[in-house]
């Protein structure tokens, strides 16, 4: 049974940094392409960054480009966000997504795209 586990979430001031990770468990993680996305209250579940399975490429929203940084280890099956100059605007809860079955390099950013979601970890930024 997959199972993708965020953490890292917590409340920091604007301007600070945080660090979200998922572990992902239960299917082995060699072709899986894997993304963060974040939804705020009253807002649809938007993409915040992505990364193929191989680690070679990544994509970013617009609104987070330079600020925050995905990477992934594979042989620890984890994945990573980086969030540094952190905005009020970047509150959300953010869920790691996985998408199996891949060999064609891409990273997705539609959340139709991805098999397998986490429960999910609260970003809080004060002003």
């Amino acid at each position: 049974q997959v199972q993708l586990v965020e953490s890292g979430g917590g409340l920091v001031q604007a301007g600070g940094s945080l660090r979200l990770s998922c572990a992902h468990s239960g299917r082995t993680f060699s072709n899986v392409a894997m993304g963060w996305f974040r939804q705020a209250p009253g807002k649809e579940r938007e993409l915040v960054a992505a990364i193929s399975w191989s680690g070679s490429t990544t994509t970013y929203a617009d609104s987070v480009k330079g600020r925050f940084t995905i990477s992934r280890d594979s042989a620890k099956n984890t994945v990573w966000l980086q969030m540094n100059s952190l905005k009020p605007e970047d509150t959300a809860v953010y869920y790691c997504a996985a998408r199996y079955g891949e060999w064609s390099g891409r990273s997705y950013s539609r959340v139709d795209e991805y098999h397998y979601w986490g429960q999910g970890t609260q970003v809080t930024i004060s002003s």
